[in-house]
């Protein structure tokens, strides 16, 4: 006999039907009742828990590059499912074995409590007598996902993706499915609209995640990949239902194959999914509850200290003990909290290719880097460095110590990149070499903040005790992330800014650890504005390090952009403060105590965007953070001709309530008016090219 399996868990509703045969299949995920109408037994094939791939077996309807239909995905049968509570929620499991080959599979489901969240993964064991070759294997797999409402997929499915880059980080798009080439002409199609990363960038083109709005059924659904390294989604069509599949690294999108000896074990990459009733906002909301849950408990998001860095706009990577005193100065004059000596503080001249070693350089700080240190911490400010500990440069003086076995390498050459060798963390000499490192930085220069940049992408793996490529790739991004845990547990004060040329490795593999993220290597203020107001929907607001550079050649009104960029975010300040009048330093620290008053909001605020998701092409962009009968509204006006501009405030029309110009205080030029009847904010800036910040409060 067949069985029904129907769980309700925090306003989640899974409901999977095992056949007498013993399929399963995985009828509905989401949170809106499983309508039995919806899917009809012709369809009920396609509903599949699993998909997985092995070297040899057969394909099945398989059209493309997709990864539907596997063998032995199509024969696993269901062996048995249990629950149970821990620390975290409720844990789903359902196991499936195929008998032809004796491959087992264990499908999770780690549910959090309070959250419309789950985290999904698979675990593989080969059960037979016989070695296997894993091409593929889904993380999570679901059908039906425009099963709610009459109309069809192509009219009423909105699929909203961060598209990212160097300097252009989190640009997201909002497109319907046959904007993107995914018409629903078939009930099969060999087209897909699929997204992967290959390499140790995770987010290098885009962000790992996405969300799927339904706007019939007026819900959404969203998954967040939580790795570092490789990635893979897609949504196709099969048996005339709309399918996501997600998973880490596979063969023919990575170079990943994973040789699965009698008795061994792999774990899949974990994913994050929910669905909200509501779209993007509601959405983005719930995932930022969920980041904050699952990211490391530490003292640095409570706290959200302002961070000074001499790099961009400044000092760009060539620090000296003359040159860093005066801006120690102006950054402990202004309020900041910490403050980082960037790049170059371990050579005399060119250093890219060199780095490696990580000993300060004597002509840079003749009295010795500790007194630079020290001089911050006199200050009242933390003292931090700049480090990129996963690489070695090509004229390193460290070269002299390694062999191969510390490297990718790839057909018997060792991995470069912009010259630089990528370290193996799967090596014990690498680990101890980092372990050293960061000793030293903490225990003998009294650094408590390390910005932890990585300028290079590996690419496809390294062949070195490996299965292939990218099986050494995947088993160097979890030891790296090994090494991090254990960098915490040692030193549980401080505070690793995870860096990759800017927003490179923007995924929460990462920043379920670190409590800071490097947005942007943006160098102008004005093209930062979409990217600050864009990252509160790729990470959490008090995660998000945003670069606040005046300029010297600036004036005040560049002064208060820039700040502005900042506010709402992680205070990333920058830029001459030294050299910058009295003036406009007033307005940096100005900014700096509005900032110092608002965080404690900050951290606990949910994101929302009244005009929209910033594109590069707008004339005014905005964002808001809000908590309880609070708002907080950030407001670029760019080069629109227009001085005035209507913000519409969701849930607030007919409500009374107070707005107020909050930054800057001390200047003209910017002004609200509420309007209670429409739930509008009315703004004006008389500029373009200008900002202002503004607080909306509830009667």
């Amino acid at each position: 006999m067949g069985q029904r399996i129907e769980l309700f868990e925090n306003g989640l509703n899974l409901v999977v039907e095992v056949t007498k045969e013993g399929d399963v299949r995985f009828l509905h995920g989401g949170c809106l009742p499983y309508d039995e109408s919806a899917v009809d037994e012709k369809a009920k094939p396609g509903f599949r828990l699993l998909e997985v791939q092995l070297s040899g077996e057969d394909r099945d309807e398989y059209h493309g590059r997709s990864h539907r239909a596997s063998y032995p995905g199509l024969r696993m049968r269901y062996v048995r499912h249990y629950e149970e509570r821990n620390g975290i929620g409720l844990l789903f499991a359902l196991e499936t074995k195929d008998e032809a080959t004796g491959l087992a599979a264990a499908s999770f489901f780690q549910f959090h409590d309070g959250l419309q969240v789950f985290k999904s993964w698979t675990e593989l064991r080969n059960e037979g007598s016989e070695e296997m070759g894993v091409e593929y294997v889904s993380s999570f797999s679901l059908n039906g996902l425009a099963k709610e409402g009459a109309g069809d997929q192509d009219d009423k499915m909105k699929l909203h993706l961060a598209h990212n880059g160097w300097q252009s980080e989190v640009q997201w798009r909002t497109n319907t499915l046959p904007e993107l080439g995914l018409s629903h002409m078939t009930d099969r199609s060999s087209k897909r609209v699929s997204l992967s990363n290959t390499g140790s960038w995770a987010a290098a083109e885009h962000l790992p995640m996405g969300l799927l709005e339904n706007a019939e059924a007026e819900t959404t659904l969203f998954w967040q990949i939580e790795h570092n390294g490789s990635w893979h989604w897609e949504l196709l069509n099969q048996f005339d239902h709309l399918s996501l599949l997600v998973s880490g690294p596979s063969e023919h999108d990575h170079g990943w194959w994973k040789r699965l000896q009698p008795g061994e074990t792999f774990v899949s990459v974990p994913v994050a999914v929910g669905s909200v009733r509501g779209g993007f906002e509601e959405g983005i909301g719930e995932l930022t509850r969920y980041r904050r849950l699952i990211r490391r408990p530490n003292t640095d998001n409570e706290k959200l200290r302002i961070i000074f860095n001499d790099y961009m706009n400044c000092l760009w990577g060539d620090p000296t003990t003359e040159k860093l005193l005066p801006l120690i100065d102006a950054a402990a004059d202004v309020g900041c909290e910490y403050f980082c000596i960037d790049c170059g503080w371990y050579s005399p001249g060119v250093w890219w290719d060199g780095v490696g070693q990580w000993l300060p350089s004597e002509e840079r700080f003749p009295e010795g880097i500790k007194y630079v240190l020290d001089y911050i911490r006199g200050k009242g400010m933390i003292p931090g460095l700049w480090l990129e500990i996963e690489v070695m440069g090509v004229n390193s003086p460290k070269l002299a110590e390694t062999d191969d076995s510390w490297f990718f390498m790839r057909h018997g050459k060792r991995v470069k990149d912009r010259s630089r060798y990528q370290l193996d963390f799967r090596n014990p000499a690498v680990v101890a070499h980092a372990d050293e490192v960061i000793r030293r930085l903490v225990k003998d220069y009294g650094v408590g903040y390390i910005k932890m940049d990585y300028n290079i992408n590996a690419g496809l793996g390294t062949e070195t005790d490996a299965d292939s490529f990218g099986d050494g790739l995947l088993g160097h991004n979890r030891a790296y992330l090994s090494w991090i845990d254990r960098v915490f547990e040692a030193y549980p004060e401080l505070v690793i800014e995870n860096c990759s040329s800017g927003g490179m490795r923007m995924d929460y593999a990462m920043l379920s650890r670190h409590s800071i993220q490097s947005t942007s290597d943006q160098e102008d203020y004005v093209n930062y504005a979409q990217i600050a107001a864009s990252s509160p929907a790729a990470l959490t607001p008090e995660q998000s390090a945003i670069w606040s550079y005046p300029l010297r050649e600036g004036d005040d009104e560049e002064v208060v952009f820039n700040m502005v960029n900042a506010l709402l975010l992680r205070v990333h300040q920058s830029g001459h403060l030294a050299e910058l009048s009295p003036p406009r330093r007033e307005l940096v620290r100005e900014a700096l105590e509005v900032y110092k008053a608002i965080r404690g909001d900050i951290r606990d605020s949910l994101p929302f965007w009244p005009l929209g998701l910033p594109k590069v092409e707008d004339g005014w962009v905005s964002f808001g953070l809000r908590r309880g009968g609070r708002r907080y509204i950030a407001v670029w006006r760019l080069d629109d001709e227009a001085n005035e501009a209507r913000l519409p405030l969701s849930g607030m029309a007919g409500k009374a309530a107070d707005c107020r110009l909050l930054y800057p205080q001390s200047r003209p030029g910017g002004g609200c008016v509420w309007d209670a009847e429409a739930g509008v904010l009315k703004v004006r800036l008389e500029r373009s090219r200008t900002a202002r910040l503004f607080e909306v409060t509830e009667r």
